[in-house]
């Protein structure tokens, strides 16, 4: 780095260095710097920054509410309370230079749409990018983002591949997963391999890739997006649809086959006597979770979607 012009520096101190009295754009402090300084601008305009997420800023009067997210230098404020928001976007300006983009449309490769219906969010142009950059754009999709019954494995003879590919592919889709949780289990199995990746796993991350291509949305607005702790006057329902394991946590009778789970049993016994917990049958159709656990059929897959809340409005019609 040199010195800035007009300061003059004799022979005697040439040798010598100066010492940055302030954070410099560029330096790996300086994101740190930073939000430390937005931090302590938020603070006396009585917003408070969130325990879970240090990055979300919340102001709560009269019964509404106005929150604020920023990641580096970008921001998105939104709430139930016009004033305030306006009230904040006039103290930031005065802060810092900032520009307003209006109402918010792509915000860290996510997009946003509005309409009657509620909120949509979509990576759309992110996952065209990545099938561009693997030049498989123009590919047939399939059905499901990961094969049913498909055992990966690490052999000792495995056809090698481009590891460093297949980390940033894995990598890139996981972010990808964020608004497409249909892809989290596939994800989950081809990123034990990122050590050694063959053929086989790369295949695997293809047909991750192929599956990307119908540009599905999450559903946000009427979903569950949160949850608020509270003392239940109901016991808790664990819906499970294996009834073996229904008929076990039920029956206290002991078997030579059920010895390895006797102390998690006997645990959930016990919450069931005291009527915390019920444990009802659930049929494999209606249980939602094993998208996030296993491989299943093309036909369980899509039909999972729709209850998902997910919608693919660029099928055709």
């Amino acid at each position: 780095m040199d010195l800035p012009p007009g300061c003059m520096v004799s022979e005697k101190q040439c040798q010598k260095v100066c010492k940055l009295k302030k954070s410099l754009y560029g330096l790996k402090q300086s994101p740190r710097t930073w939000f430390g300084r937005f931090t302590k601008s938020m603070r006396p305009f009585g917003y408070r920054q969130s325990n879970s997420y240090h990055t979300l800023f919340l102001k709560k009067q009269h019964g509404k509410i106005v929150t604020l997210i920023v990641y580096v230098d970008d921001m998105v404020v939104t709430g139930n309370d016009t004033e305030e928001r306006k009230a904040l976007q006039n103290y930031l300006s005065r802060e810092f230079e900032m520009k307003d983009l209006g109402p918010l449309k792509y915000f860290l490769g996510i997009e946003v749409s509005r309409s009657s219906e509620g909120i949509f969010l979509s990576q759309r142009k992110y996952a065209l990018n990545l099938l561009q950059e693997t030049g498989i754009s123009g590919c047939q999709p399939v059905n499901t983002p990961i094969e049913e019954g498909l055992k990966l494995c690490v052999e000792p003879n495995q056809i090698s591949t481009d590891k460093g590919r297949y980390q940033r592919l894995v990598g890139r889709l996981m972010y990808l997963a964020h608004t497409r949780p249909d892809l989290a289990y596939a994800l989950s199995v081809v990123s034990q391999y990122m050590h050694n990746p063959g053929e086989q796993h790369m295949n695997a991350v293809m047909r991750i890739l192929r599956r990307s291509t119908s540009g599905y949305f999450t559903f946000a607005s009427g979903n569950l997006v949160t949850w608020k702790s509270y003392l239940s006057k109901q016991p808790i329902r664990l819906f499970c649809d294996n009834k073996a394991a229904c008929d076990i946590a039920h029956n206290p009778v002991q078997h030579d086959r059920t010895k390895h789970v006797e102390v998690d049993r006997f645990f959930i016994k016990e919450k069931l006597d005291d009527k915390i917990v019920k444990l009802p049958k659930i049929l494999s159709e209606y249980q939602l979770a094993d998208i996030l656990t296993k491989a299943v059929s093309s036909q369980v897959f899509s039909k999972f979607l729709d209850k998902l809340g997910m919608c693919d409005i660029y099928a055709p019609t």
